[in-house]
């Protein structure tokens, strides 16, 4: 399928596609579209990043009758920030969908709101697996009618401890749904969970492409510990970069650096597990509309993020695992647009970038910045 003309798709999703200037399909869709459209269940391992969200969210649009009042696809994201970016998209790809509601059901919002939400009878909803539990058991959210069900990021749902609310949702399902699980890798845990509950499935294996890829330069940066602030400060201050984002692994370790560089007289702000849903959501639209050019974050805490040209990441740490490092740069260089990755790489740090770069097969340039 080289492109979505060989769907037939109605001509609401077409002309949604052609006006935000998507023509040709993504490796991820152009593999999944044609199964999930026939109705097979699909297991597809793709990398972040490769637009796995229009590859579930044309064939459930397509699919939905608007002549009833229940949930007809439900969509399962590992984190409140991805299961809002999901929402916006579909509501994007369903604009001209007359009657089209799409309900987002995530903890840190208020529970009133959400019922009142759901009482519009949404065709779809996307949610949180804690969130949606607590509204079924309220009985003010029924899923026994779905005929689609979306396992988005499933190996960080599993990571997260979510196997229990999965396992609770799933008996609630009718046993006839489509069921598509999308990861970025899969774990042992995605796999018991593949074999458990999805029956003859489609099975897809997306290698990272460079056609779907961001175009990222990307560099590596020796430094030690205690000259890891300056340098930072360096990279965007002689870059002039006007929006950035900073991981680091741990929440404390951002609280620091975001106090460090604020010392420096830099815009910054930040993210991560302790701060609640309010703030995130107001941090987040001021990062959006340019009122601090640093965001500073852990990588669950970042999960879902999805912002317009940003001018580069930067990996104050080595993360932990290797395919965040994708999830991480994958932030920028979006929309056809050139982005930059920086990583400062201490002695310590030196094994894991190896790692890194075996895993991912990314091509590193050395940069020499002195703090």
């Amino acid at each position: 399928m080289q492109s979505f003309h060989a769907l037939n798709l109605s001509k609401e999703v077409q002309k949604a596609l052609a006006e935000i200037g998507v023509s040709i399909p993504t490796s991820v869709q152009q593999k999944a579209l044609p199964p999930m459209m026939d109705g097979y269940n699909v297991i597809a391992r793709a990398p972040t990043g490769t637009g796995k969200t229009f590859a579930f969210g044309i064939p459930i649009l397509e699919y939905l009758d608007m002549n009833v009042d229940y949930v007809q696809a439900l969509i399962l994201a590992p984190t409140r920030e991805l299961a809002l970016q999901i929402s916006s998209e579909l509501k994007i790809l369903g604009k001209y969908i007359r009657g089209l509601s799409i309900a987002s059901v995530i903890g840190g919002q208020r529970m009133d709101t959400q019922i009142k939400k759901l009482a519009a009878h949404p065709q779809i909803v996307v949610a949180t697996p804690g969130r949606l539990l607590d509204l079924i058991m309220r009985r003010v959210l029924s899923i026994s009618s779905i005929h689609t069900l979306i396992l988005d990021e499933a190996d960080e749902m599993l990571n997260m401890g979510f196997i229990k609310d999965i396992r609770k949702i799933m008996s609630f399902t009718p046993a006839d749904k489509q069921i598509a699980l999308f990861s970025a890798t899969m774990s042992r845990e995605v796999m018991d969970i593949s074999y458990e509950y999805i029956e003859r499935p489609v099975e897809i294996d997306i290698a990272p492409k460079a056609d779907d890829m961001p175009k990222i330069r990307q560099f590596s940066i020796s430094v030690s510990e205690k000259d890891k602030p300056g340098v930072l400060a360096k990279i965007i201050t002689d870059r002039s970069l006007s929006r950035v984002m900073v991981f680091c692994n741990t929440k404390s370790k951002v609280r620091i650096l975001t106090a460090r560089l604020r010392s420096y007289g830099l815009s910054v702000d930040c993210l991560h597990g302790d701060i609640v849903q309010k703030a995130r959501n107001r941090i987040m639209e001021e990062f959006r509309s340019g009122k601090f050019s640093v965001l500073i974050a852990t990588d669950v805490a970042a999960r879902g993020i999805d912002v317009a040209d940003i001018d580069a990441v930067i990996n104050y740490d080595v993360p932990i695992e290797n395919e965040y490092y994708l999830h991480r740069i994958g932030r920028t260089g979006r929309a056809q647009k050139e982005g930059e990755a920086f990583t400062l790489v201490t002695y310590a740090d030196t094994s894991k970038m190896a790692d890194i770069v075996r895993y991912t097969r990314i091509e590193l340039e050395d940069l020499k910045i002195d703090a």
